[in-house]
């Protein structure tokens, strides 16, 4: 059994080695909260664990010691509003000495940052009283620089103060605008006094007026002064505070030492996570497959809560306002004021972000290109049938296709009556062919992985038998998984889309149907780069007795993945064959951007032979890609995506009010130029396969997600795409298109010559 799963979704596979290694070495863990002994005894089963189950363990040495101490303060105090320079000085010290106290399991590097930052936060929760306890004077000419990483830490008190005032200054200037700015739209009747009774109410509400509809909950009152906006605008961000440092407060000792903890494991490579026992717990609920809220996955970054991923089916998917990469600024419930959550712990936010169904909460949000939006989603269960495989009919001058989405590669080893992303992509597959389409889209765009057993399987179903991957594990041969049924179930036109974020799993897929030529990859430039299999250890496992609670888990990488090839997906991904522009193509925000990533590597190739039942295959790339280099819309999505990156580098904000507001006008009228991007509609016709048109006659809630989905289909560019590559592939076209081919055959041989 093979699974490897991107983020969070992970096996739990036992490392056998390990256990026999370990059987008897701990017997007992002291039970005292915060006991030193206890802290010391999991440091020494962690490097064991690791060191013994990892696939290739970095040595643990003077430059291990400086990365797990670079990423210790960084996690401590990520926006540099804590620590003074001095603290960083004396800290310092231990820089190239944390190696030896992990093997000496000495704690004074950890007490020593442990007390010292508990002492600035007590001083720190006067700070930001002080600077919230008078008006802010917005006419006064002075910025602050965001880029955390670049700056300095404070040299004293004083100069700490004055870093949290600018920070707070911000925050508040942000929030005074746009509460300006709603006022004046109220006034001017851009937004209309009405109340939404119901979801459906509050989406038409949102057609009103798009950037501000989702206040178009609030009761239409008289305007207010500048000053009473002003004095709102503090209350809300002392609130925030103080919430969040109530929330500090509950912390404990070992809390913080699960982040040293962390800090050590993620230095072997960036997939290696200790679960602290409540991380444990959460892991185990995300595994059941069961979510609710708004359907989104989040990840700190610095400060900051940013969304990873939506998942599909849920409000926010359905929503189509937020997106993976938005930045979560504040949060409020209903008509609540909004809590700035910037600085707040993950888990706080995630509990402000839940609530039960039927219920509405409103995120402010910054948005990729750096404008500011207010999403208002009303809460419900993301049904597990959306993380599923579904398939639609698409139908192009009147000859039909068909296009199969996988949200991840799905299996349930306990149960084997559960469903399975290989049984259903088999079943979706046999449905498309009796609806009569002539080639299939399989779309992996934003698919982060699952079980390997489930790429075998789908990958058979468009082969003939022969190798899918292959897979080593530390100091053993390699194993290559095959596809052992000669039956193909598809041998017509194939086309894969991936995107930045298909890992894992998916990069497998990708990348063996590219080295059969079995098909063609297109999307993003490369995938996202992950060529490593994580098993997740119950550290419970090594205590004898049960004599203590429960000790949390470890996720360690303990194997690589390669291509048939021979090739690494790991850091380079797969390419594809056709690459098309996207908005996130210049952010880093792959695999091989992580500084301690394991590196790219090749073995030798499996014996496979290439597909040879298209003859056009080469003609559809290079017709496709004249494509894309003559259309206006895919330049355009490219000039987006490269002003994205340079506001992405933009990190200093004007705290003068009226040049604030000029520099957010300037970014929302520069963002109107890209607005026609969103607005795209192709000419293609999506319907649902006879199967569910029958069960939408009784499941109304069927029909709107699929309604849905066939909307979103309809202003995909890239779907359009993947279209015009299938009908390019198709036998009828091949003549016309290899003789486009042969000319530019003949003209290459020309100039080489």
């Amino acid at each position: 059994m093979h699974t490897i799963v991107e983020y969070m979704k992970r096996n739990y596979k036992i490392l056998l080695v390990v256990v026999i290694l370990a059987l008897g070495l701990w017997s007992f863990i002291p039970k005292e909260k915060n006991d030193p002994e206890k802290d010391k005894l999991l440091l020494e089963l962690l490097t064991f664990v690791i060191e013994r189950g990892h696939y290739d363990p970095a040595v643990i040495d003077d430059k291990f010691s400086k990365g797990i101490y670079k990423d210790y303060i960084e996690a401590l105090d990520p926006s540099k509003r804590f620590f003074l320079q001095s603290d960083i000085e004396e800290f310092a010290k231990f820089e190239t000495q944390l190696d030896d106290q992990i093997k000496n399991k000495d704690l004074s590097f950890f007490n020593l940052t442990y007390d010292r930052l508990m002492k600035r936060i007590s001083e720190s929760k006067e700070f930001y009283k002080e600077v919230l306890a008078k008006p802010f004077d917005y006419s006064i000419k002075e910025e602050f620089n965001t880029d955390y990483e670049k700056l300095p830490y404070a040299q004293n008190i004083a100069e700490l103060k004055e870093k949290w005032r600018k920070q707070i200054k911000l925050s508040t200037l942000s929030s005074l605008t746009d509460k300006i700015k709603l006022q004046d739209d109220l006034k001017n009747g851009i937004v209309k006094d009405k109340t939404p009774k119901s979801a459906s109410d509050l989406n038409k509400a949102k057609e009103l007026n798009n950037a501000v509809a989702d206040k178009a909950s609030a009761t239409l009152v008289a305007p207010k002064s500048f000053d009473q906006l002003e004095k709102e605008t503090r209350e809300s961000s002392l609130k925030s505070l103080n919430e969040y440092f109530d929330f500090i407060n509950d912390l404990d000792q070992n809390d913080w030492f699960s982040v040293y903890v962390n800090a050590i494991a993620t230095r072997f490579d960036p997939h290696t996570n200790y679960f602290p026992p409540d991380e444990k717990e959460r892991f185990d609920v995300s595994m059941s497959g069961k979510l609710e809220g708004i359907g989104a996955r989040l990840q700190k970054k610095s400060d900051y809560t940013e969304i990873s991923e939506l998942i599909s089916g849920g409000p926010a998917w359905r929503g189509k306002e937020l997106e993976a990469g938005d930045v979560i600024m504040k949060v409020a419930q209903g008509n609540q004021e909004a809590l700035d959550v910037v600085g707040m712990h993950l888990d706080d936010v995630v509990k402000k972000i839940k609530g039960p169904k039927g219920t509405e909460v409103r995120l402010t949000v910054k948005k990729v290109d750096g404008t500011i939006k207010v999403i208002s989603i009303i809460r419900d269960i993301v049904e597990i049938e959306e993380t599923y495989a579904k398939s639609s009919v698409v139908e192009k001058n009147g000859i039909k296709y068909g296009i199969i989405y996988l949200p991840k590669f799905y299996i349930d080893f306990e149960n084997n009556d559960s469903r399975d992303a290989g049984k259903d992509m088999a079943i979706e597959v046999d449905r498309l062919k009796k609806a009569g389409v002539e080639g299939i889209v399989l779309d992996l765009r934003d698919n982060g992985g699952g079980s390997l057993k489930t790429v075998v399987d789908i990958a058979g179903l468009f082969i003939e038998e022969g190798p899918v991957v292959q897979i080593k594990s530390a100091g053993r041969k390699k194993e290559v998984l095959y596809d052992r049924d000669k039956r193909v179930q598809w041998d017509g036109p194939l086309v894969i889309m991936q995107n930045s974020f298909s890992a894992s799993a998916s990069e497998i897929l990708a990348a063996a149907i590219q080295d059969y030529r079995r098909g063609i990859i297109i999307g993003s430039k490369q995938s996202y780069g992950k060529g490593t299999v994580q098993n997740v250890i119950d550290l419970n496992q090594f205590v004898r007795g049960g004599t203590t609670g429960d000790l949390g888990a470890l996720k360690t990488t303990t194997q690589k993945f390669y291509r048939i090839n021979g090739g690494s997906t790991q850091l380079e991904g797969v390419s594809s064959d056709v690459a098309i522009p996207d908005r996130y193509a210049y952010l880093k925000m792959g695999e091989r951007d992580i500084d301690n990533a394991m590196p790219w590597d090749k073995i030798d190739p499996a014996e496979f032979n290439f597909w040879n039942k298209q003859s056009n295959f080469d003609a559809a790339i290079e017709n496709s890609k004249k494509r894309i280099a003559e259309s206006a819309k895919f330049k355009l999505i490219d000039e987006n995506a490269k002003w994205i990156d340079e506001r992405n580098k933009e990190n200093i904000y004007s705290l003068n009010m009226d040049q604030f507001k000029a520099e957010q006008s300037a970014i929302e009228e520069k963002a109107k130029k890209y607005k026609s991007i969103a607005d795209y509609q192709n000419t293609l016709k999506f319907s649902s396969l006879s199967n569910e048109e029958e069960a939408m006659k009784t499941d109304n809630s069927l029909k709107e997600k699929r309604d849905r989905w066939h909307e979103s289909l309809s202003k995909d560019i890239y779907v359009e795409e993947a279209i015009n590559v299938l009908d390019d592939l198709q036998p009828r076209i091949a003549p016309a298109i290899k003789k486009n081919l042969v000319s530019k055959s003949k003209k290459d041989k020309l100039v080489k010559s």
